[in-house]
């Protein structure tokens, strides 16, 4: 599988990033080892969570998927094998949320502790916090990276305006800068993106990996009506919002390009995303190891000019 590079890091990435929320949340421990097996077995080596996941589910207190990636890797004996990605920044309740030095060296210990290892390749600031100066949030991942706890840093959730003036601080401060970022991009969701944060990212090498690339499902074509949404426990929540006439254009053309091209609507999506100026690897998920081979497909499948122009019209 060919690999591309993250921004200026040095590192380079599969063109697919496996999404990790699910672990510990609707994917236990034992199936989250398989899916990670397959995943690895198959070359996506890229790995996404943060410590937030999974908080949001009743008796949950954050760090579970990092727990079980973190327990993974010690039973594999397979870190050198894996680009790991978390974050920090979300509320993990008690007060204890935000891009402060202090919090950030603190949580920095928490991750690495749950991961089973002694360095995280890609640290990212899981949303922005206005609150903390920029300088102080960048002097601290410095001293992550100086230490060699942290190989390269990125963003998630951040405007154009605030990206570009922590590159802007990193240049003028000779400190380390964002070498990703992680904003909601999709054939459902293209606003966050597309425009002035891809000029930022495009016109600065910052790499871009996308989230709910999938739209919460919706684009694997297996929502088509209000009787589908039962379908799965993001469908009631999620999948409405896309039920409309453009979304229904979106899956017609999808169907239309993986009918030629012998690929899964999926796949057809998230070979879409990878086409884009300044992707670098879009984010998705699986929850049962066949999958994982849907992924691996969209990482291998490339369309046509053709095609990418039907999609950006059926989904403008």
């Amino acid at each position: 599988m060919k690999h591309r590079p993250l921004g200026r890091s040095g590192l380079t990435v599969p063109p697919l990033c496996f999404g990790c929320n699910v672990f510990g949340w609707t994917v236990d421990e034992a199936s989250s080892f398989r899916l990670l097996d397959t995943v690895l077995d198959q070359g996506l080596t890229f790995l996404d969570t943060a410590d937030v996941y999974s908080r949001w589910v009743p008796g949950h207190h954050g760090g579970e998927s990092e727990t079980i990636i973190g327990k993974w890797m010690k039973a594999r004996g397979n870190r050198n094998r894996v680009i790991l990605a978390t974050k920090v920044g979300m509320d993990m309740g008690g007060g204890n949320v935000g891009l402060k030095p202090d919090y950030i060296a603190r949580a920095v210990e928490d991750s690495l502790r749950r991961l089973q290892t002694d360095h995280i390749d890609l640290y990212q600031s899981h949303k922005d916090d206005e609150t903390t100066a920029q300088e102080e949030t960048l002097a601290a991942y410095d001293k992550l990276i100086k230490a060699g706890k942290v190989r390269a840093i990125g963003a998630s959730n951040f405007s154009p305006e605030r990206l570009q003036a922590a590159l802007d601080i990193s240049k003028a401060s000779n400190l380390p800068r964002y070498e990703s970022m992680q904003p909601e991009y999709s054939l459902a969701e293209r606003s966050s993106y597309e425009g002035a944060l891809q000029r930022v990212c495009v016109e600065n090498d910052v790499g871009v990996i996308t989230f709910f690339s999938l739209a919460a499902g919706f684009l694997t074509g297996k929502y088509r009506s209000e009787s589908d949404f039962a379908k799965s426990p993001r469908g009631t929540r999620s999948i409405p919002k896309y039920m409309n006439p453009r979304g229904l254009r979106i899956l017609a053309c999808l169907d239309e390009v993986a009918a030629e091209t012998r690929a899964e609507q999926a796949a057809v999506a998230l070979a879409w995303l990878m086409a884009k100026p300044g992707i670098t690897a879009p984010i998705a998920s699986a929850t049962k190891p066949e999958q994982v081979a849907t992924l691996v497909a969209a990482a291998k499948l490339e369309l046509s000019k053709n095609q990418v122009e039907r999609l950006d019209a059926a989904s403008a």
